[in-house]
């Protein structure tokens, strides 16, 4: 029988790895809620939240989250410049997800010698700022192939994370 299973039958082994989520002013709460529920699901160490506090007491944000913003670790910075440099100082190598005239695409950074990742995700609008960006070891973007140049930032952050933990070796 083709029975889905549940969170208690699921036979996904409980893995953290050493990477972090740094938000630079994302606002939106279905993301927010949704980028709970993928540090969940990829094991990741922790979300930072930089520029703009999360609603936690926002009902979409929880409907999305599932719960997953109660247990989830993450932290608060008020600049985004300084929590990218405290975690490059903590041994964190910073990659950036923007599309920009520099960026590579993101099947091709080589994430298997690193021991520790950031991943920086831009705001829904104004996307990461320059200052930022600078700071990064390299911006990564995602291939598109239709007319658009860019897509959710919970749906990038689900491709970026994926790809990362497939080609890591933490």
């Amino acid at each position: 029988m083709k029975k889905q299973l549940s969170h208690e039958q699921s036979r996904f082994k409980k893995e953290e790895r050493p990477i972090i989520l740094i938000l630079d002013n994302v606002s939106g709460e279905a993301n927010i809620g949704s980028i709970f529920r993928l540090a969940d699901a990829f094991g990741i160490e922790k979300i930072v939240f930089c520029g703009t506090y999360p609603n936690l007491s926002s009902n979409r944000l929880k409907r999305t989250a599932r719960n997953t913003h109660e247990y989830v670790i993450f932290e608060v910075f008020e600049h985004t410049k300084e929590a990218v440099e405290g975690y490059k100082d903590q041994g964190y190598t910073p990659f950036a997800l923007e599309i920009t005239a520099e960026s590579t695409a993101l099947e091709s950074a080589d994430f298997k010698e690193l021991s520790k990742i950031s991943l920086v995700i831009g705001n829904e609008a104004n996307g990461i700022q320059e200052e930022v960006l600078s700071l990064c070891k390299k911006v990564i973007h995602i291939e598109m192939f239709g007319n658009n140049s860019s897509m959710n930032v919970a749906q990038a952050t689900a491709i970026a994370l994926y790809e990362i933990r497939k080609n890591v070796r933490l």
